[in-house]
């Protein structure tokens, strides 16, 4: 696959088949997702498909999905849910995943050594594009390590003070839904150049890649 189809294309997938995904492609993903940069300081990475542990994680991921909008999605959301706007369309996605989080196939847990996670990050975006590549899609969340990283980590045995901090999960899936171009501002609307104002030099009114 052409990278920049693969930079381009690999937009939030949250509704996902529950078909499994191959151990060959899976190896692929993650061999991919630790060739990113990194200076060495140190970095876990847990695949999970158990049913039993997706299904204690998929209230986390719930109950975190509340607390971060204040309430019950399908109350605070009942009037967008219903219009075909892209607030409706996004929110429909999100709901979905919600809902559905303890059948997506495969989920990708990272762990590092530092509280930012710079070092894991680069190697998570490694692996959703190495999916892309697979025909998987993916979508980092972050709701259970903002709200119950604890709770994930006796989950999943992580060894106690040992300096390890839960940075990101990804799901993955084969897609119920069609690759494509993401719409963005433009990138003149959002970048600047030596200074908040600055101007940048050049616009960019349609996407550069093309399928």
């Amino acid at each position: 696959m052409d990278i920049y189809e693969a930079l381009y294309t690999t937009r939030a997938m949250r509704r996902l088949k529950p078909d499994p995904i191959p151990y060959e492609a899976q190896a692929r993903v993650l061999d991919a997702a630790i060739r990113a940069p990194h200076i060495g300081e140190g970095w876990r990475f847990i695949l999970v498909d158990d049913p039993e542990i997706k299904s204690q994680l998929a209230p986390l991921y719930r109950q975190g999905f509340e607390r971060m909008i204040g309430g019950r999605p399908e109350e605070l959301f009942a009037e967008v849910i219903q219009t075909d706007t892209q607030m409706g369309k996004t929110v429909r996605s999100g709901l979905h995943l919600v809902n559905h989080f303890a059948e997506v196939p495969l989920l990708l847990m990272g762990f590092g050594r530092t509280r930012d996670g710079a070092g894991v990050y680069p190697a998570l975006w490694n692996a959703m594009l190495a999916a892309r590549a697979e025909g998987i899609g993916s979508t980092l969340t972050g709701f259970l390590q903002s709200y119950f990283a604890s709770e994930v980590m006796e989950i999943l045995r992580v060894p106690k003070d040992a300096g390890w901090y839960l940075h990101g999960v990804v799901v993955m899936g084969y897609p119920t839904g069609r690759w494509g171009v993401a719409a963005r501002k433009p990138v003149h609307e959002v970048a600047a150049r030596n200074s908040w104002e600055g101007d940048l030099g050049f616009t960019v009114p349609e996407p550069l890649w093309q399928k």
